[in-house]
């Protein structure tokens, strides 16, 4: 059973279409012990870091988040949220990964012309860990993000736009993907399919 993390600020819907595509046995709750007998966990996000942050603190998500062995996947915003600390609102993250997320536009320089957000398809490069197992360098996938993390001794795919930054990362049991594997046609379900393959 895979459980979708439910804090209010997920991508929820195209997450369960991914699943329900690909048959996987799944549930979407917010509470601790239906999560806690979960095989692996899904942490989407969408929206402000320090908002989310304020959310998994009251539903006492973030501390079972932090000491979970389970599997567990955040997307776009849930992997940021899965970083040491974010500009957006300046707020302390779950520090998972020590990676700082950053905007853009504080990052840019010479790029200034580029728009933010990156909405869109970009390739990912440098892929580590059997989350991209079958998964050829260079493929492309979906993005939609305003904010970054920083490469890292944890960053397990790389992507440039303006700047090289860590578009997914993974220490032990922890994984994220600033991309929407969801939204990423065959090589994202590919990703998805290896996720979900994994176990305690």
């Amino acid at each position: 059973m895979t459980g979708i993390i439910d804090y209010e600020a997920g991508n929820i819907r195209s997450v369960e279409n991914a699943m329900k595509r690909l048959g996987a046995c799944y549930a979407v709750s917010s509470d601790l012990a239906f999560l806690s007998g979960c095989d692996r966990l899904i942490l989407p996000g969408v929206g402000d870091a320090s908002w989310a942050m304020t959310k998994l603190v009251e539903k006492g998500l973030a501390d079972f988040i932090r000491n979970t062995d389970r599997p567990l996947l955040g997307i776009c915003l849930g992997m940021q949220l899965l970083c040491s600390r974010s500009e957006e609102g300046d707020v302390d993250c779950l520090g998972i990964f020590p990676n700082r997320v950053r905007h853009f536009s504080s990052a840019f320089q010479d790029n200034a012309a580029l728009k933010v957000p990156q909405v869109g398809w970009n390739d990912i490069v440098s892929l580590k860990t059997g989350l991209f197992d079958g998964v050829a360098e260079g493929s492309y996938v979906y993005f939609v993000h305003s904010y970054f993390a920083d490469i890292g001794e944890d960053t397990a795919s790389v992507t440039e736009y303006g700047i090289p930054f860590s578009s997914a990362l993974c220490r032990g049991n922890f994984m994220g993907c600033q991309f929407h594997p969801e939204k990423s046609g065959d090589v994202g379900e590919r990703i998805l399919s290896n996720f979900l393959r994994l176990r305690p």
